[in-house]
């Protein structure tokens, strides 16, 4: 994977959050890196009821489908008031979702060390045992073998 559009793709995130959130509150995006190379970013609404909130990877993910785009690198960050900016692991709805674009998508996870610090992962090594296998005429040919 290019180092470079995977840099690219976290300073698009941090981008994001610093452009639509120049308070020094919490908030949050995301950034998706696509198979022709476009980044795509996002970020939450809230919402008065908590329980129809979206996640900062919905607008992105939408738009990779909107774009009949592989995601081929995904990265969730949240900026704590006084600016420290920890990396997000994709929750398991997000590994469902990416999931569909193969084993080999790249997830940012933060550095056990440091939370501020991305350590990029296959898709594969989130999901060792992933559930779709039981089902190999369904899923990516990738995740099973």
């Amino acid at each position: 994977m290019d180092e470079t559009a995977l840099t690219a793709t976290v300073a698009a995130c941090k981008d994001l959050i610093d452009s639509r959130f120049p308070d020094d509150e919490g908030h949050g995006a995301a950034a998706m890196l696509l198979g022709d190379g476009t980044i795509l970013t996002g970020t939450a609404p809230n919402a008065v009821n908590p329980c129809v909130e979206v996640c900062h990877e919905i607008e992105p993910y939408c738009g990779a489908h909107r774009l009949n785009q592989r995601i081929v690198a995904s990265v969730c960050l949240h900026r704590q008031p006084g600016g420290r900016t920890v990396v997000l692991s994709p929750c398991g709805v997000c590994r469902e979702r990416l999931a569909v674009h193969g084993p080999d998508v790249l997830v940012a996870v933060a550095d056990p060390s440091d939370a501020t610090v991305v350590v990029w992962k296959s898709l594969r090594d989130v999901l060792p045992d992933y559930w779709m296998t039981a089902f190999p005429d369904e899923i990516d040919a990738g995740w099973v073998g």
